[in-house]
């Protein structure tokens, strides 16, 4: 089913609806969709490099807004599945710890999983079954998934295709480093 999803994903990028593809596969896969727009994104700047920031532009607004629809999910269905479950089981004092910690740090996971490989879809319904602040969820999804497009809209649009097998191989690794380094900077500049 994965490859049947792919497959149709990767023939979105040779039509004249390409752009209309894209928005649509990054909107769905910042809430449910299994398949990263990347893969799409990347055959349609390989083919027309001078439009490589204008897709960055269409995968980030749509992603921005799937976030926020996987958000609603969350937080919506909460109540109306996730709260009986909770209660069922005894755990809602539990469940209200987290999500404390959770908010805490929350804006620091959905800048992680918005450049990493983490599913963003995880932390989008999370971040809405949590209640954290839909302001902080929405400046750092802007911040992570534009990172996260616009890097590799520039890569290609500078280097092309001979880019495409270290985007598709080890930019995920690239970005967990980038975020372990800035982590450990921040923490450094406040405990030494």
């Amino acid at each position: 089913m994965i490859r049947r999803l792919y497959d149709w994903t990767m023939g979105l990028a040779d039509t004249r609806h390409a752009l209309w593809g894209l928005a649509f596969v990054a909107f769905l896969e910042s809430s449910v969709f299994p398949i990263p727009p990347d893969i799409l994104m990347i055959p349609m700047i390989i083919a027309r490099p001078s439009r490589a920031f204008v897709i960055a532009t269409v995968a980030l607004v749509a992603s921005v807004l799937g976030g926020a629809f996987g958000y609603f999910i969350g937080w919506g269905l909460f109540e109306s599945v996730g709260q009986p479950v909770l209660e069922f089981y005894g755990k809602t004092n539990e469940f209200g710890h987290f999500a404390e910690t959770y908010n805490q740090w929350g804006a620091w996971a959905v800048l992680i999983a918005g450049v990493t490989p983490f599913p963003y879809k995880v932390i989008t319904i999370l971040s809405g079954s949590t209640g954290l602040n839909f302001g902080v969820f929405m400046v750092a999804s802007v911040i992570a998934r534009g990172l996260r497009f616009f890097v590799v809209a520039a890569l290609l649009w500078k280097f092309g295709a001979p880019i495409r097998d270290f985007i598709e191989r080890r930019l995920g690794l690239m970005f967990i480093l980038f975020v372990v380094i800035l982590i450990g900077g921040f923490y450094t500049v406040k405990y030494l």
